[in-house]
């Protein structure tokens, strides 16, 4: 009796039984390399803007504090974009005729807010509030990185779950005195996490329950 099957058929049924499964777990990991990625995540990459505003001259080169275009900071979940008033309180003695600042000028003639890009917008399925992590301790840098460096906003973390557990699961890494929150230069003391273990206590942070899914996810 002849056989059934060429010899090449032995070949074939290997490379299937170790090369699907090889091609499966390589194309896993190429998409879980990829969606942790800065082309996914826009870490690093700044978002074009109506106007190249530049955090580096208005914070570092001017010593303009967060709080006086992010008004709500401390009291509302949203950090609040300035409205085009407050970049005219400037601006209308300052470069007051600079081609770049046209679309400034033309907002506060037609009354038209800017339309900024939000460099970081979280999910509507996550819940995150400004005022309790700044009230708590949590420097602004912290989050968005040393923008008073960036002449263009850009992420600095990946803003994925996993980063913000980092912190839930041990605050005292990250948490500083009250009146260094809004210091763009400030740098953790070499005894942070016994400086934080204090500061858990005298900032009435309550770490019960920070890992709870309700905590972010209402």
């Amino acid at each position: 009796m002849g056989q059934l099957f060429q010899r090449r058929a032995n070949a074939i049924a290997t490379l299937i039984v170790v090369g699907v499964p090889l091609l499966i777990i390589a194309t896993a990991a190429a998409m879980f390399a990829l969606g942790r990625s800065d082309y996914m995540t826009g870490v690093g990459v700044p978002l074009e803007q109506p106007v190249p505003f530049s955090h580096k001259h208005h914070v570092a080169d001017d010593g303009i504090d967060c709080r006086y275009c992010h008004t709500s900071v401390e009291n509302s979940g949203f950090a609040g974009l300035p409205p085009t008033e407050t970049c005219m309180t400037c601006h209308s003695q300052l470069f007051k005729d600079a081609p770049v600042l046209q679309p400034v000028r033309d907002s506060w003639q037609t009354h038209q807010p800017i339309k900024w890009q939000r460099v970081h917008d979280l999910p509507d399925y996550v819940y995150f509030d400004h005022s309790i992590h700044v009230n708590k301790g949590v420097g602004c840098a912290t989050c968005h990185g040393a923008v008073n460096e960036m002449p263009l906003t850009f992420k600095t973390q990946e803003l994925y779950m996993r980063w913000c557990l980092s912190c839930h699961r041990d605050p005292a890494k990250f948490i500083r005195p009250k009146n260094e929150v809004f210091n763009m230069t400030y740098a953790a003391p070499s005894d942070q996490h016994s400086l934080g273990q204090e500061l858990l206590a005298t900032n009435h942070v309550h770490t019960a329950g920070l890992t709870d899914c309700y905590t972010c996810h209402r």
